[in-house]
């Protein structure tokens, strides 16, 4: 598969955005900038303005103030009066639900952008989309006959095949059950890795954030709360409210390191230790991100001897929760990596637990499922070019 790289200099291959709309009651003023590179997920709660910011980046919204620019070449910008049409921007968009021409079959739907494409600039090919989709056996059907993950694959290949920029997509797997969703997201892993494809990705699901992304973006009531790497956002404890308080965990940069055939685990290696996962069909040294919910680890003054647990991490308590309720959130040093940890208030005290004591964070290896996994290896290659 060839790699569809931009050709400017990795300090020109930005997404930068500072817009300002009315929208009801809600004032949305999103400013941030990012690399135009790998995954961009926008994450916030239901009403916070992700689906108007992404609108705006696509043209269908049209901001009352600001600019927006991508890989320097200028969409918006109120002062200068420039509001490039939706059609010239060359932005792909993949909707929650599709929206496949009903009397087209696939075929012609993945033809339908490709045929406005110059042929100069036609950087991606109707059979790479086809095999990357893995949609060849459904060409000839119409939309009607098509699973709601077929469709999304196909939505996919035609968004691909109008030759963007860069690709939006929002919530593209919100109305799909888990199976489905399980589906779908190897293929939008492939965009990211095989084809480079720059994505902005619009999302509630942490799972699907940790699983894909690279670049974090917290709304939060119209506005951009915080930005940076999924590990740094999804390890500071002020930003829980944004993140999600019961799905509330961190997340790891690991690396495989061992495989226990005999018992069906895996080794990960990351800054603080070593962590036993289910088994992982991986090579050793493959890139992996590990989520960890705050609500599956426990804590202990010294280490346990007799215990089912496997993994036993040492680590330093870094600062806790002040709210006060039953539940107390602590944020442990584990080597340089960050995990959370999730206990009662009557623990922590009977504890004793204070900022630098030791402490051992115990996790079941079991507690660490597929959904809590992400592969980073070509992402992480093309992001640290533009360094």
């Amino acid at each position: 598969m060839t790699q569809q790289k931009e050709s400017q200099h990795p300090e020109t291959r930005r997404l930068d955005v500072d817009v300002e709309r009315r929208l009801g009651e809600l004032q949305l003023q999103a400013r941030f900038s990012c690399a135009a590179a790998g995954i961009t997920a926008v994450f916030g709660r239901s009403g916070a303005g992700k689906t108007s910011l992404v609108n705006m980046l696509a043209g269908l919204l049209k901001p009352e103030r600001g600019r927006i620019t991508l890989n320097g070449e200028t969409l918006f910008d109120s002062q200068a009066g420039i509001n490039v049409p939706m059609e010239r921007r060359r932005l792909g968009y993949v909707f929650q639900e599709g929206r496949l021409f009903p009397h087209l079959s696939v075929r012609g739907n993945l033809a339908y952008g490709f045929k406005r494409v110059p042929k100069n600039e036609r950087r991606i090919q109707l059979d790479e989309v086809v095999a990357l989709m893995d949609i060849e056996d459904l060409l000839e059907r119409r939309p009607s006959a098509l699973s709601g993950g077929e469709k999304q694959r196909v939505a996919l290949g035609r968004a691909l095949l109008a030759n963007p920029k860069l690709l939006l997509m929002d919530e593209p797997l919100a109305a799909l059950d888990q199976p489905r969703k399980d589906e779908i997201l190897p293929f939008i892993e492939r965009l990211r890795d095989e084809m480079a494809m720059p994505i902005v990705y619009v999302s509630h699901s942490m799972q699907e954030i940790v699983r894909l992304a690279d670049t974090l973006v917290l709304i939060s009531k119209g506005k951009v709360e915080a930005v940076g790497t999924v590990e740094d956002l999804t390890s500071r404890l002020d930003l829980r409210p944004l993140t999600g308080r019961y799905e509330a965990g961190a997340v790891l940069t690991t690396a495989v390191a061992g495989q226990d055939k005999a018992f069906g685990l895996t080794e990960l290696r990351f800054a603080g230790g070593r962590l036993r996962v289910p088994h992982l069909n991986l090579p050793l040294g493959q890139s992996l991100r590990v989520r960890i919910r705050a609500r599956d680890v426990s804590i202990a003054l010294s280490k346990p001897e007799n215990t089912s647990i496997l993994n036993m991490i040492e680590c330093t308590v870094q600062a806790i929760g002040e709210e006060r309720s039953p539940q107390v959130d602590l944020q442990l040093d584990a080597g340089g990596a960050a995990i959370w940890a999730r206990i009662t208030a009557r623990s922590c005290r009977a504890l004793d637990l204070r900022p630098g004591l030791k402490v051992f964070a115990l996790i079941k290896s079991v507690a660490i499922d597929r959904q809590s996994l992400g592969r980073r290896d070509r992402a992480e290659r093309f992001l640290a070019e533009d360094q």
